[in-house]
């Protein structure tokens, strides 16, 4: 696994960072997910979407239904990415930002990350 960028957005408070990975197996999604978890103890949701060939996971992490790893996970197949991994950490600023502001800031962070 290879850690290819970072990039974070800020948004109402809330911050989302993204990460994103060159990865070869899933033990690699294992490992990445728990350093992650371990460097942000305080995030609340830590979505993410990865492609190894045929095989592919996303998750919102309780998020809203749709919000965080599914349009991550759209972003991999419209740029035809393979062994990638994206997650993006977000911490809580206090203030809601409703499912279309959710979806915006996931889908902003990935696409930066992403250089896009």
């Amino acid at each position: 696994m290879k850690l290819i960028n970072t990039y974070t957005y800020e948004i109402k408070k809330s911050k989302f960072i993204a990460y994103y990975y060159e990865i070869e197996k899933e033990e690699d999604v294992i490992n990445i997910l728990s350093y992650l978890k371990k460097e942000h103890k305080k995030a609340r949701h830590i979505p993410y979407a990865y492609k190894i060939d045929t095989k592919i996971r996303k998750t919102d992490d309780k998020e809203p239904s749709n919000t965080a790893g599914t349009p991550i996970y759209h972003l991999i197949e419209k740029q035809n990415l393979n062994h990638v991994f994206i997650a993006v950490v977000r911490y809580f600023g206090g203030i809601k930002l409703g499912a279309g502001g959710l979806t915006r800031a996931y889908l902003n962070a990935a696409k930066e990350v992403l250089n896009i």
